[in-house]
């Protein structure tokens, strides 16, 4: 069965009895293994280091030995309970396997398995989703008012709040890696600490060190045409192992948002109210930039832009040219356009 991006929180909140076995995929690895832990653990009451209960495999033992799936869902746990196998590192090579296990895969073991971001023709992507004891459930790059809302979850279970102001700055910059997202949150909770506030400066000041701002440094060098600088940004967030598409997507959310100010300015509004109008709020320190910005990208060039990028999201997805490559020669080629105006 097929999951929305939208319904993935509830049906892990509350699973489908008759899915037996569940593929987690998507581009935030981060999102992608939280889930996979949150469906495994939940399946075994939480004891994930119980060895009969829980049993954790890559996907090579399967390739090497395709029986061991339906041999690992058998088996009974000697410890009484349900069972949970989680197999990370999944792909199209494990869709014959799947497929057969699927024709009885049992009830005594839920499997879980993780895999990376599967394009729609993916062999195993479309067996999950058209099975009828199986789910696939998408993990996408946290961004906008589901990121917004995860910020403020998550820094209420860490028992801290945030100013609107830090709040729309932690939008505008994290959402890269669901785990990353929460690293950079534990830390300025700690720096708040319990049932402290969290302001722009200490936003600011904790976050400084992170990829979140080579990413907001991409997009705005991108759009400047500032080639030394996107240069330096894109060798530090690829050394980081950053997801080429992560890139290509936040640089298309800042020509949305050139777009839909330069579209609102085209309609009649002013600056300051087009400007209000945006979610996330745009940092005040980056409001001369982003101004200076709109009189080079009108919004159909802007609207291009973000079309282009987009394009090469699924271009590196699927044509199997090399991620990095592609993102490097839009990421530079929009830039050098910026220059040219």
């Amino acid at each position: 069965m097929k999951i929305g991006a939208g319904k993935v929180a509830a049906f892990i909140a509350r699973p489908d009895p008759s899915a037996r076995a569940l593929l987690v995929y998507g581009p935030d690895a981060g999102a992608v293994r939280e889930r996979c832990w949150k469906l495994a653990g939940d399946a075994v009451d939480g004891a994930t280091t119980d060895p009969f209960r829980f049993v954790e495999l890559p996907a090579t033992s399967l390739t090497s030995d395709p029986a061991r799936l339906a041999d690992e869902a058998a088996s009974l746990s000697l410890s009484g309970g349900s069972r949970a196998i989680l197999i990370r590192g999944a792909g199209d090579g494990l869709a014959d396997i799947f497929k057969s296990f699927l024709t009885d895969p049992g009830n005594e073991a839920l499997i879980v398995v993780e895999a990376g971001d599967l394009p729609p023709r993916s062999r195993l992507r479309k067996l999950f989703e058209t099975a009828e004891n199986a789910a696939a459930l998408p993990s996408y790059l946290d961004q906008g008012g589901d990121l917004t809302g995860f910020i403020r979850t998550t820094l209420k279970e860490l028992a801290v709040t945030a100013s609107p102001e830090a709040l729309g700055f932690l939008s505008r910059n994290l959402g890269v890696d669901r785990q990353l997202t929460r690293k950079e949150l534990e830390k300025l909770a700690l720096y708040a600490g319990n049932g402290g506030e969290i302001d722009l400066n200490a936003a600011r000041a904790c976050i400084s060190d992170s990829s979140a701002l080579s990413f907001e440094d991409i997009a705005y060098a991108v759009g400047e045409g500032n080639l030394p600088q996107l240069e330096q940004a894109l060798e530090r967030v690829f050394l980081e192992g950053m997801a080429p598409p992560a890139l290509l997507r936040g640089a298309a959310g800042h020509f949305l948002r050139l777009y839909r100010v330069g579209n609102a300015m085209a309609n009649g509004a002013t600056i300051d109210l087009a400007l209000r109008e945006l979610k996330p709020p745009l940092f005040f320190k980056l409001k001369d930039r982003f101004v200076r910005q709109l009189r080079t990208w009108s919004p159909s060039r802007a609207r291009n832009a973000m079309e282009r990028l987009l394009e090469t999201e699924i271009e590196c997805k699927t044509t199997g040219f090399p991620a990095e490559t592609a993102c490097h020669r839009m990421l530079l080629s929009l830039a050098y356009s910026a220059r040219s105006r």
